[in-house]
């Protein structure tokens, strides 16, 4: 929520933006705002969870590995190669489970 809420803050002018009412005042908005669209979004949970498969493994365990790779490049052993692809693969693997296992929970939630 702080990315957001200091994003929105460097819209406002500068003297609205840098009191504490404003401060206290955006971040409830922000968190109000989201729990009525948990409760009014239908599946809000599942829908949740099929973007953290997607994107949680992706960032937290598939990307480090190829941007390691990307920067020591040739610099690399062969074991961290190695590696460095099967651990890619396996966040390949489980970000496909996940989001197999998300999509199947939303649609046994339509029947």
């Amino acid at each position: 929520m702080n990315p957001l809420a200091r994003s929105l803050e460097e819209l406002l002018p500068e003297r609205i933006s840098s009191t504490y009412q404003c401060f206290i005042l955006l971040r409830t908005a922000l968190v109000v705002s989201t729990v009525c669209a948990a409760f009014l979004i239908p599946f809000f949970g599942f829908v949740m969870a099929l973007i953290g498969s997607l994107f949680s493994i992706l960032v937290s365990v598939i990307l480090p590995t190829l941007c390691f790779v990307k920067i020591v490049g040739k610099k690399a052993t062969y074991t961290q190669v190695v590696l460095s692809v099967v651990i890619a693969a396996f966040g390949v693997i489980c970000g496909v489970l996940g989001t197999y296992s998300s999509v199947l929970n939303i649609m046994k939630s339509y029947e």
